[in-house]
This record gives structure tokens, C-alpha cells and sequence, in this order.
């Protein structure tokens, strides 16, 4: 029950830095972009596999799975409304996906498993947002809603999935994170700032600031992604399972081939995390001792030809826990995104 309290006396906090962030200006900053009508279809796997370095095969934070649908901007009449009278100018699209996310310790043949190591669990959300934007500014308001425990089917997609490929299974998911629904609010807001353009190469900064609350983490994050490219103002930067430094999918082709390459950096405090602390609603739960402050670094390429974008991302991230044994950890993120 502790740990409801502590949600809850945050909100305030995250809507206050929310408020805060709004007020900065997205009537002042930007104009809105031109009409784009289509909606987009997104499909995207985080994973050590899917990593260009050595990875650290099944442990900590083992796979994402994510399929999303955006609209159109301003192709809901309501939405559009809606975004007018929260942001002023600008253009608004609805957001929709489903994310799978997968949590295992170093060793995962231990069974039982180790009572100090990071928990099996799973967490599986439906997410419901709004992208409101302007040539200069994303705003993003995202609600989750699922389920954290075996009804999240870790075990069995991961599990699963080992019994393809001829790979030996995880033998501790019986003891994992107990179900419990799960309810979060994010907060977000990238800024996009030109930094140069020498001879049609261009350089941008997108500085952004988040904050989540509910029983699945509450945090909040700030931190910033450089980028160089062509047609950098067709998005905000590339896709992430929250959390982490998240573009969205939302984006716009404003030249025929656009392409970028970009490194960033994000911190994060972090004040709880089930995957972490445990079930919020038991006490007898398996959890370990979590670090507060979390750092990442990204670097990546985008590329957007014919209405489809192809992003790859490689993270590098802080120790999560006590006694961790991973140093940095690092995972791969690959995404497809179309147009229709």
C-alpha cells in the first residue's frame, strides 16, 4: 500500500512538470505542419539478438515485442478538437499499440532462482495516445493498460519461441512477478531545434523531458538526441519501448530519400518499477534492491523511402539493480513503419 501512496502523491508532480513543459509555448514555437492524412503501421523488436554487439543473451530486460497504429493528423475530427484546445496550433493523430516486455535474471537455469538477482516477469500493454505536433515541438499523452504476471504469457512466448529455434529453455518463470493489472500515465515533450545545414546536410538537437506514473514505473526523464541527415523535420526521432528516449511513429516525408544518423543520451529517476520493487499490492513478491538513477546511450540510423521508415537503435544503459552483473547492457531495437 506504500507504494499506491507514493504514486499517487507523485501525479501532482508529473502533471506539474507536464504543465510546466506545455507552458513553454507550442503557440509560440511552431506553426502547424502541413496535412498528412495517412496512418501508419509500425512494427518493432527490442532485443540483445537483435544487437550489433556482444550481447548478454537472455537476461534483464530480454525482449520487446510492439505492433502500433497511428492515424492521420488531424484525421479524427474530435481528436483534432481536442488537441486544438489542450495545445493551441498544430496538428493532432491518435496512437494505439500493444508492447510485450520481458524480464529475466543473469542465470536463467537456476531453479529456483536466485533471490537476489533480477525477477522473471512480464508485462503486457494496450496503449492509448495522442501526438500532437508542431514544425518545432511533439507533445505525447499516453495511457497504458494490461497486465503485469503469467498473464502477460512471458513464459510462454519466450519459452516458446526457444523450443523453435532448438535453444535450451528458461527454467525459473514459475517464480515470477504475480499478476496484477497494470495502469500508467506518460507525459512527454521533444523539442526540435535546427542546429546547421552546410550544403543540404543538416544537424538538429531534440532535447525532451517525460514523466510516468502508475504501477507498472513511475520516473522522470530528461535528455536530448543529436542528429545528422536529410529531411530531419519529416520526424522527431526513432521509435522506443517506453521507457527510454521515444520519437514516436508519427512521421512525414519531407524529401524523397530522408535519412539520418544520431546519438543521445537520457537520465532517469526512478521512484518504482514492478518489474523491480515487486508486485504493488503483495509483500511476499520476488524483488531486489533498485538503483534510482538510470542512464542510457543511444546511436542509430533512420532511412524513409516510399512512405516507409526502417530505424535500428543500439542502447547502452546503467546498472538497473544491485548487484547487476551486466556493466553497461546493451539491446537492439529494430523498427518498420508504413504508410497507408
Amino acid at each position: 500500500m506504500r507504494r499506491i501512496a507514493a504514486s499517487t502523491a507523485a501525479l501532482p508532480l508529473y502533471l506539474a512538470l507536464y504543465l510546466a513543459l506545455a507552458a513553454t509555448g507550442a503557440h509560440a514555437q511552431g506553426a502547424s505542419p502541413p496535412p498528412d492524412l495517412d496512418s501508419i503501421w509500425t512494427i518493432q523488436v527490442e532485443n540483445d539478438a537483435v544487437s550489433t554487439l556482444k550481447g548478454t543473451s537472455d537476461q534483464y530486460y530480454t525482449s520487446g515485442l510492439r505492433v502500433g497504429w497511428t492515424s492521420g493528423a488531424d484525421a479524427v475530427d474530435a481528436v483534432a478538437v481536442l488537441g486544438h484546445d489542450i495545445w493551441g496550433d498544430g496538428t493532432t493523430r491518435v496512437s494505439i499499440d500493444i508492447t510485450q516486455s520481458l524480464f529475466t535474471p543473469h542465470d536463467t537455469q537456476l531453479d529456483p532462482p536466485n533471490p537476489l538477482d533480477r525477477p522473471y516477469a512480464g508485462v503486457l500493454l494496450a496503449n492509448f495516445g495522442l501526438i500532437h505536433d508542431t514544425t518545432s515541438t511533439r507533445d505525447l499523452v499516453s495511457v497504458s493498460l494490461g497486465i503485469v504476471g503469467p498473464a502477460a504469457l512471458g513464459e510462454e512466448v519466450q519459452n516458446g519461441f526457444h523450443n523453435i529455434i532448438g535453444d535450451t529453455p528458461n527454467r525459473g518463470w514459475h517464480d515470477q512477478i504475480q499478476d496484477q493489472a497494470a495502469v500508467n500515465l506518460l507525459l512527454q515533450r521533444t523539442w526540435r531545434l535546427p542546429i546547421a545545414d552546410l550544403s543540404g546536410i543538416e544537424m538538429d538537437a531534440l532535447p525532451s523531458a517525460t514523466g510516468a506514473v502508475g504501477d507498472v514505473r513511475d520516473d522522470i526523464q530528461g535528455g536530448f538526441v543529436l542528429r545528422i541527415g536529410q529531411g530531419l523535420d519529416s520526424d522527431f526521432g526513432t521509435a522506443r519501448i517506453e521507457p527510454g528516449l521515444n520519437g514516436a511513429d508519427a512521421f512525414r516525408q519531407t524529401t524523397p530519400f530522408v535519412w539520418y544518423a544520431f546519438a543521445g543520451a537520457d537520465g532517469q529517476a526512478v521512484g518504482y518499477d514492478v518489474t523491480l520493487d515487486g508486485s504493488t499490492f503483495r509483500n511476499n513478491t520476488p524483488s531486489v534492491h533498485r538503483i534510482w538513477d538510470v542512464g542510457e546511450f543511444e546511436g542509430g540510423l533512420a532511412v524513409i523511402w516510399h512512405g516507409v521508415r526502417i530505424t535500428y537503435t543500439q542502447t547502452w544503459q546503467t546498472q538497473e539493480f544491485r548487484g547487476a552483473r551486466s556493466g553497461l547492457f546493451n539491446f537492439g531495437s529494430l523498427a518498420a513503419s508504413v504508410k497507408f
